[in-house]
């Protein structure tokens, strides 16, 4: 459920109003392969842009989340950007859960949406559970 207002982008805005408890929203990396029947927020205009840090920051501050998931070949892939994930969601008491790559992509098939940002940091990507916000 949407904690607040701020974003400027309408589909977003749309998308996370309209999220329900335990709905999952995927923010992922320029390249992670998006389900054709999970809504696309593209945000991607070129390489880093948004980056991914920014997108995650953003949906983190309008959407109340009570889990994450990431696959775990970030940790060996990116581990700077492993790092930032977990602070980001550990600073909002959210538990992080792993599982592998290939795991990770049928687990986006349930998604109500996945928001695309221009990253191309390898395995830059999560799966955010929505909480309530009562």
């Amino acid at each position: 459920m949407r904690s607040n207002n701020g974003t400027l982008n309408a589909q977003l805005a749309r998308v996370i109003s309209e999220v329900g408890h335990t709905d999952l929203v995927v923010v992922t990396d320029a390249g992670l392969p998006i389900p054709k029947h999970v809504e696309r927020v593209d945000l991607a205009l070129k390489q880093g842009i948004p980056a991914f840090l920014d997108v995650l920051d953003t949906v983190l501050a309008e959407l109340r989340v009570e889990g994450a998931i990431v696959p775990e070949e970030i940790a060996e892939h990116s581990p700077e950007m492993l790092a930032e994930i977990r602070r980001r969601l550990e600073a909002a008491a959210i538990e992080v859960a792993v599982v592998p790559h290939e795991e990770f992509k049928v687990r986006t098939t349930g998604a109500r949406a996945a928001v695309r940002s221009g990253e191309f940091t390898p395995y830059a990507n999560v799966i955010l559970q929505a909480g309530v916000v009562y």
